[in-house]
């Protein structure tokens, strides 16, 4: 595919809510987040990318405008492949085809799942569960244990659908309890087995 890739510094805008898509962005390197902004102004994020996820290929494809907004975490490496060019390689290989329509199946039973975690579940498992997450999205530091990105509070609580102040009490209670160790914007994690009890999953 002809493709033509840019840095985006962080914060700088991917694309913006209502825009019409004219192509699809694939992370090369670095961190995303799509997030979407409800009526009291607040951002929920819906979905994290890395290296090699894309992103916006549900508008794309569905020829509608973007529903959400996207932008980096911290600087990043954006590949952008025009739309023209998409669909034709699509139309020319099924089974490219059905891997999208897996994603997009994938994408609706996530988003179906956070609207019952919301509902019914504590922030605390709630905000286990997301540490848990980032770990499996983005990795840990050579250390083996530190999550290989950097989340604010804001945005934690922009994952988890809570308040500031739910997450950095759960936090602080989660490094009592030596579950976890935090540094700043750095969180590390000490006993896995206990964050996934605490998030009250199958790991």
């Amino acid at each position: 595919m002809n493709r033509g890739c840019r840095s985006y510094a962080k914060g700088e805008m991917i694309f913006y809510a209502e825009e019409a898509p004219s192509g699809l962005f694939c992370v090369h390197k670095g961190q995303v987040k799509i997030y979407k902004v409800g009526r009291d102004g607040r951002e929920q994020i819906v979905r994290l990318a890395g290296s090699g996820d894309i992103v916006g290929y549900r508008s794309l494809m569905s020829g509608e405008a973007y529903s959400a907004y996207a932008v980096p975490l911290e600087r990043a490496e954006i590949c952008f492949i025009p739309k023209g060019v998409f669909f034709s390689v699509l139309s020319a290989n099924p089974g490219l085809a059905q891997k999208m329509l897996t994603l997009i199946s994938r994408e609706l039973r996530e988003a179906e799942e956070k609207i019952v975690d919301l509902a019914q579940r504590p922030v605390s498992e709630r905000l286990a569960e997301t540490l848990l997450m980032l770990k499996e999205t983005y990795g840990l530091e050579r250390d083996m244990a530190t999550l290989n990105v950097r989340m604010t509070r804001i945005d934690l609580a922009n994952i988890v659908g809570t308040a500031t102040e739910s997450v950095s009490r759960v936090l602080s209670k989660l490094k009592q309890e030596k579950i976890v160790d935090i540094h700043g914007r750095r969180i590390k994690i000490i006993d896995h087995p206990a964050l996934v009890a605490r998030a009250n999953i199958n790991d």
